[in-house]
């Protein structure tokens, strides 16, 4: 019995996570591989959690440690956080490419919004692939801008995942 419960459990530790602030002076980019992700499709449940301070790339290092310091402030917030419920049924005992939407609660910089994220999952071979793309807008999560930089940093930022999940051993 346990077998199949675990069976239906899938994990990962290494999920991409990418995120472009496409401003009129300026085009941000940035991404990490550290992303924790869980979904278990007995229950359609959905976790996803980023350590803020892993994201790596930028234009310079000086922005690398201003998106931390001083508008994500990752001393005080650390994580970025998903949790939510797959709404379609996705048959993971077939391969093939699943679109889907997960309702959930997305919590970064300390402020809770709920989403609607749309992504597709492929089954291929007892393995789970999860991509999806949603924008976050800084003003629904308390992030400020000063306007002395604010046509170098959009007002929404796009925010791509894609993670390769195996079964939970």
């Amino acid at each position: 019995f346990s077998q199949i419960i675990s069976a239906q459990i899938f994990m990962c530790k290494d999920g991409l996570t990418k995120f472009t602030s496409e401003a009129p002076l300026e085009l941000i980019k940035a991404q990490s591989n550290k992303t924790a992700g869980a979904i278990d499709f007995a229950t359609k449940s959905v976790a996803f959690s980023l350590a803020v301070e892993t994201f790596e790339g930028f234009n310079s290092g000086l922005q690398r440690e201003h998106f931390k310091e001083n508008y994500m402030e990752t001393g005080k917030y650390k994580n970025a956080t998903f949790k939510g419920k797959i709404i379609e049924d996705v048959d993971i005992s077939k391969n093939g490419t699943y679109p889907v939407r997960v309702k959930g609660t997305f919590n970064i910089h300390g402020a809770e919004k709920e989403k609607i994220i749309k992504g597709k999952i492929t089954v291929k071979d007892k393995e789970i692939f999860v991509e999806a793309a949603f924008e976050v807008p800084l003003e629904d999560h308390n992030i400020k801008v000063p306007k002395v930089v604010n046509q170098k940093i959009a007002s929404v930022i796009m925010v791509e995942v894609k993670a390769n999940l195996k079964p939970k051993t």
